[in-house]
This record gives C-alpha cells, structure tokens and sequence, in this order.
C-alpha cells in the first residue's frame, strides 16, 4: 500500500488525480479501523494533516460558512458551535475526546455512512459540500444529493472534499441520537432538526435508519404549515405527534446487531417530536425577548 502526504492543497489534488483508487485520510479514525481489520485494502492512502487549507474556516461575503473539510470536531464546537449549533451537539456526540480531537465533518461525508453523526444536522440545514478536482475545479453538492448509497458517494475518482458550506443557523437547531450506551457508541438512530423562522419552513435529517442519510421532505412539509410562526402558543400535540409519525414513515430501516427495525421507526418518531419540542420552546423564548 502507497502512502502519500502532500503539503499543498494543490498537490493534494495532483495526487488523487494520480492515484484516483487511494483513500484520503484526515483524522483516520474511520479508515485505520477499516484497515486495522481487514475490512479494506486500499491502494493507496492520502493523507491530508499537513494541507493547511483545509483546517481553516471563514465567512464568505454572503454570510455564508465556509468550513474546511480538515476542521475536528473539536474546533467546530469550540469556533462555530454558536453559529452552527446543531452540527455542534452532532460532534460532541462522536466518540471520545481524543476522537474529537482528529476527527473531522468533511471525513465523516467522505466515509457516508448511514450512521454518520454530521448527515443529519446538515441536511437540515441545507449544507453544501464543496469538491474539487485538479482537471475540472469546483463544484458544489447539496448534501440531499450527496449520499448514493452505502458508504457511496458522488464524488467523481479525481475528486476530494475541500469544504462544507452552509448558512449560520437562522433559527433553533437540534440533534439527539440513540445508542445503546451515552457514550463512544455507533447510532442506533439519530435526527436533527432545524427551524428557519424567516423562511417559515423546517429542516430535517434522519441518520442511521436508511440506506443513506435522508430528510423527512413529507414531515417537513407538514410542519412548516401547520407551526404558528408569529404566535407565542405552546406547541400543539396533535401536530407533534403527526410530525413524528411522518418521520417515522420516511425512515427504512434493517434489522442488525444494534437494534431493529420497528425499535428504529418508533425511536425516529420520539425523536423527532422531542427536539421539535426544544426547538419550538427556543423559538418561543426568542419571540417573547424581541417583544
């Protein structure tokens, strides 16, 4: 197995370009398991620490965040969890501290897992995902039309992640997940929720009850109408209750080690009506404070 380290975002590419079956790496901490038993055997491995480019994040000049794809998770709670905080409680639910300390978004797209902690709260909040090719440049992947498959993307062979894009939170945002312990723990199921009260509309992402991460379009829907955007009133329970069942309805999951199918639908369902519960109470104390 090749093992390739260039210094230069450029190089980076050239690299992968060269050798389009090899692996990028960042934190590793998807990968080396993989690798450490024999669950994969790539032909080559790119590792990407030492590109400075993408450890970085910014503004761009229409308020949009830019954060590079080699940020951990522990600077995205530390720089950006005010600013984007339901990717925030997604990463400090990742593994241990040490863990969050390599671990980055961007290897958590690469890797698309279903059960990957990030998918939710970015599809919730309309992320994009910025690759780049040495031959083509960039382009931009809403996260909805990111996830093929199983652990597939749609990065082209020549392709890496630079950057997630996507709109500080404008509005409550949310993400719980079950496991079978608090801690170090793949999701049994996960989902995020994010309001935008401006635009009147409601994200979702549904983690760990697919084939890939996935939005719940009918419940968001739904909710969107049926919430009382200029009002102070509690949230009614009819309207939780349908929006959880829709959740439930656009999850597919399998049995397997960590938990069943029906366990995953109904726990879909509970999660979903909870953080619409936080969200909707956060939205409330807001409208109370500007009146």
């Amino acid at each position: 197995m090749d093992f390739l380290r260039p210094l230069t975002w450029a190089d980076a590419l050239a690299a992968k370009a060269a050798h389009p079956g090899a692996t990028p790496i960042q934190g590793g901490t998807d990968v080396m398991v993989e690798i450490n038993f024999d669950a994969r055997r790539p032909e080559a491995l790119l590792d990407l620490t030492s590109v400075p480019e993408l450890t970085e994040h910014e503004t761009l000049e229409d308020g949009t965040l830019r954060v590079g794809a080699g940020v951990p998770y522990a600077r995205l709670i530390a720089d950006l969890g005010d600013r984007l905080p339901g990717l925030a409680q997604a990463a400090r639910t990742v593994g241990s501290p040490q863990i969050r300390n390599r671990g980055t978004a961007g290897g958590n797209l690469g890797a698309a897992s279903p059960a990957g902690d990030c998918h939710p709260p970015l599809l919730a909040s309309d992320a994009v995902v910025e690759a780049e090719s040495s031959a083509r440049g960039t382009r931009l992947i809403p996260a909805a039309e990111f996830y093929l498959g199983v652990k597939r993307n749609a990065l082209e062979p020549d392709e890496l992640i630079r950057a997630i894009r996507t709109a500080p939170a404008s509005g409550p945002q949310y993400f719980s997940k079950i496991g079978t312990r608090n801690a170090m723990v793949i999701a049994v199921c996960s989902f995020a929720i994010a309001l935008h009260p401006g635009e009147r509309r409601v994200g979702t992402g549904v983690g760990s009850a697919a084939p890939t991460p996935r939005r719940a379009t009918a419940a968001e829907e739904y909710l969107s109408g049926e919430l009382d955007w200029d009002g102070r009133g509690p949230l009614p329970d009819p309207v939780a209750r349908r929006f959880g069942e829709l959740v439930r309805e656009a999850a597919a999951p399998i049995d397997d080690v960590r938990g069943t199918a029906d366990y995953r639908r109904h726990a879909l369902a509970v999660l979903a009506r909870r953080t619409l519960a936080w969200a909707w109470n956060d939205h409330r104390a807001t409208r109370e404070e500007a009146s």
